[in-house]
């Protein structure tokens, strides 16, 4: 017994990245197993999978005290390649293929200002509560503020700027708690707000700007209307990046010094 534990231990270990995508799988198919038959569907599966993600992570941090989560156990080694850049950004890019550009077109200048509104509202946002805490500098103001936007324009504008590890932190965190608010609440207030069709898909993925809350939400409500909501909202992340460590950063400072 003990050598078929070390013999899949050993192949497992050195197989990471194929024993990742059955830990995810597992894990993803638990998660909607738990959404139908504990909460009716209220909940969506991708929701449940994040947060039980995010434990798993706490708990390899704990486990191995090191910076990495449960990617610090050998053993689920390959999930810091599954869960890396490269396989997130080819997920969203994929996303792109199943868009009809004639739907696409009818939410062209509204899909636009969503996204130019809503970033720099999220900026705002961000600033006005991390100034309730405490927070002073214009870099940490920026940098929570980017999180708000989505989790990744937070560690990105606090990484160009120069944010203390603590502050990047809290980014990730604002924007990871924005990403599950947005899956749980897009399939219940679809109908009353009228998201429905790809046009309001689109605008509405550029107003969340989260890719992952926004196409769980939408695959909750409609799965057609996934690739529209996912693009806008991949649009809104390269944007904030793009404004956050720049035009962001020098009107806040130019607020508070």
């Amino acid at each position: 017994m003990d050598f078929f534990i070390a013999t899949v231990m050993k192949v497992a270990t050195k197989n990471g990245l194929i024993t990742a995508f059955v830990i995810v799988g597992v894990v993803t198919w638990l998660a909607y197993f738990v959404s139908k038959r504990l909460t009716k569907g209220r909940i969506h599966g991708s929701a449940i999978a994040i947060v039980a993600g995010l434990l798993l992570a706490y708990i390899g941090g704990e486990f191995t005290h090191g910076k990495k989560g449960i990617s610090d156990v050998a053993f689920f080694s390959g999930i810091g390649l599954m869960g890396g850049g490269m396989l997130r950004d080819f997920c969203i890019i994929a996303t792109a293929f199943g868009i009809k550009l004639e739907e696409l077109k009818k939410a062209g200048l509204a899909g636009t200002l969503a996204i130019v509104v809503s970033t720099f509202l999220s900026f705002l946002i961000g600033a006005v509560v991390a100034w309730g805490f405490g927070y002073r500098d214009a870099v940490s103001l920026t940098t929570i503020g980017g999180g708000v936007a989505t989790f990744i324009v937070g560690p990105v504008t606090g990484a160009a700027l120069g944010a203390t590890s603590e502050v990047i932190a809290l980014s990730i965190a604002a924007g990871v708690v924005k990403s599950i608010s947005v899956m749980i609440l897009t399939p219940i207030l679809a109908k009353p707000f009228g998201l429905t069709t790809p046009a309001a898909a689109t605008v509405y993925g550029g107003l969340m700007g989260t890719t992952s809350g926004t196409a769980a939400g939408l695959a909750a409500t409609n799965p057609k209307l996934v690739p529209y909501g996912a693009m806008t909202a991949t649009f809104y992340t390269g944007f904030g990046c793009l404004v956050g460590p720049s035009i962001c950063f020098f009107i806040i400072k130019a607020i508070v010094g």
